[in-house]
């Protein structure tokens, strides 16, 4: 019997995906088993293995298929709306678990602390976004958001924007934190010169900024820790 033929009903009980997962835990359960019991059934000619394989191949494992489009699922053999709609659900719901952090617990004691809390969420934009963190005076975040999207500039990120939230707020201190898009977060001299308007602009209203953080992919830059503030 052809490898693609092959049903979840021949295989044996235990080894199929949803029992293996029962049975093990979903961390035992491979790429491919997870994506089979997402996808739920084969078609008449393939098993859901086969296609959950074509899947991974299709984007490369797991490194693209975080950004899959419905139009990209369904262009795969095997994969219809009902199949494409299950497998985006489910990335959407891991994204949001990554970005996920209880704010009022939430303690940044280090510029590593800070990097962790917006790593994950702002490592793969594929634009800049600048992000203010607003701190009480235990350095617990009370407020994050995002002040604007576009290529870093000193004209753009105007101190006011940045802490008349503080001051709505009432923080104690705040953190700003940017990603670069290539990867690499190297502090251009715009970053810089952005850090520095930031921070004289906080001592004269009594609002520390603790840092900039510029996020890379899984790595990042303090320009506190580099001398700039």
């Amino acid at each position: 019997m052809p490898v693609s033929t092959i049903k979840i009903k021949d295989v044996p009980k235990q080894d199929r995906p949803r029992e293996r997962l029962l049975n093990l835990g979903a961390e035992h359960l491979s790429n491919q088993e997870l994506i089979a019991i997402l996808l739920g059934s084969g078609t008449r000619d393939e098993s859901v293995t086969t296609i959950a394989t074509r899947v991974l191949m299709h984007f490369e494992g797991l490194k693209l298929l975080k950004d899959a489009t419905i139009e990209e699922l369904t262009a795969i053999k095997g994969i219809g709306d009902a199949k494409g709609v299950v497998i985006l659900a489910a990335l959407e719901l891991g994204k949001r678990l990554n970005k996920f952090k209880p704010d009022e617990q939430y303690v940044i004691r280090s510029p590593e602390d800070g990097a962790d809390y917006v790593m994950e969420e702002m490592r793969t934009l594929k634009q800049e976004h600048f992000v203010a963190i607003f701190l009480n005076t235990k350095n617990q975040i009370i407020h994050r958001q995002t002040i604007f999207i576009g290529s870093l500039n000193a004209s753009i990120v105007h101190p006011r924007e940045v802490y008349r939230e503080a001051i709505k707020r009432s923080a104690a201190s705040i953190i700003v934190a940017h990603n670069h898009p290539s990867g690499d977060p190297t502090p251009s001299q715009e970053d810089i010169h952005v850090t520095r308007r930031l921070a004289e602009s906080g001592k004269m209203i009594g609002i520390e900024l603790l840092d900039h953080l510029i996020i890379g992919d899984r790595k990042f830059v303090s320009l506190k820790e580099k001398g700039y503030l």
